[in-house]
């Protein structure tokens, strides 16, 4: 079973942005982090996962821990809404972040995932590590 911690931080919403993930590969860590500049905080929380996701095998177990009910919920009940209605939401606008939604989901079919929820900031390592490199990678841009 691989385990992936994602997070993404702006250092204004939007600003500078940074994303991170800690991929546990049964005892194998890898630590990556990236950012750009003129992003938000949902963009960031969504290329976490997907950077981390294209750095492991396909068809694997994984776990994503995210601090991210957007990209959570998203993921495992909106999107399923969002490609019958034509990548409009309930209110008839269209989808943000559409592109990386699209990368995601082809991503996420790719692999059996577990995605967990965990609350920011409440004493998980894992979580509070990657929040500190993503905004690390925020702020180097």
């Amino acid at each position: 079973m691989i385990k992936i911690y994602t997070d993404g931080s702006c250092l204004s919403n939007p600003g500078n942005g940074g994303w991170a993930a800690i991929i546990n590969n049964n005892g194998n860590i890898i630590k990556i982090s990236g950012g750009e500049k003129n992003s938000t905080n949902n963009k960031m929380e969504l290329t976490a996962p997907i950077k981390a996701l294209q750095k492991i095998e396909k068809n694997a177990q994984v776990e994503i821990y995210t601090d991210s009910k957007y990209v959570k919920l998203g993921i495992t009940e909106w999107i399923h809404k969002w490609l019958k209605n034509d990548w409009q939401t309930s209110k008839k606008e269209m989808v943000k972040n559409k592109e990386l939604w699209i990368q995601l989901h082809n991503l996420n079919k790719s692999f059996e995932i577990n995605w967990i929820w965990v609350k920011a900031h409440s004493g998980n390592t894992l979580n509070e590590e990657v929040d500190l490199l993503a905004k690390k990678a925020a702020q180097s841009n």
